[in-house]
C-alpha cells in the first residue's frame, strides 16, 4: 500500500474531477466533458429523478394503461434529447449517436417509474 490518502472533496489528479465539479458541469450550459462516463452518469441519474417524478404524477392523476407507458417513454427520451442537444450541446458522435445517449439507463429508469407509479396509484386509489 502506498499510504497516500485523499481528503474528502479533494480532486483526483488523474481524472481531474470530483462530485462537485460534475454537478457544476451538469447544470452549466455547454460544459466540457473530458470523461465520457461522467456525462453518461449525469444522464443516468437525471433519468432516475425524472422517472420517480413522472411515476408519482401518473399515480396522482390517475393515469393507467398503455398511454401512461407511452407518455413516459416520450417524456424520458424527449427530456434527454433536449438536455443533450440543446443545453449541453455535446457531439453525439462521441457517444455513439443520439440513440446511444437516449437509451442510456432507460430500463432502470423504466423500472423505477413503474415502482413509483404503482406505489402512488395503489396508495391513493386501491380499496
Amino acid at each position: 500500500m502506498s499510504g497516500v490518502r485523499k481528503r474528502k472533496g479533494e480532486v483526483d489528479a488523474a481524472t481531474n474531477s470530483s462530485t462537485a465539479t460534475v454537478w457544476k458541469r451538469a447544470f452549466s450550459s455547454r460544459s466540457e466533458w473530458p470523461d465520457k462516463d461522467e456525462f453518461l452518469d449525469v444522464i443516468y441519474w437525471m433519468k432516475q429523478i425524472i422517472s420517480i417524478v413522472l411515476g408519482a404524477v401518473w399515480g396522482l392523476i390517475p393515469m393507467t394503461g398503455i398511454i401512461g407507458l407511452g407518455l413516459f417513454g416520450a417524456v424520458n427520451a424527449g427530456v434527454t434529447y433536449v438536455y443533450t442537444m440543446s443545453f449541453q450541446r455535446v457531439d453525439e458522435d462521441e457517444y455513439g449517436g443520439v440513440w446511444e445517449i437516449v437509451k442510456e439507463g432507460f430500463m432502470s429508469s423504466f423500472a423505477m417509474f413503474m415502482v413509483s407509479w404503482i406505489f402512488v396509484y395503489t396508495a391513493i386509489y386501491f380499496e
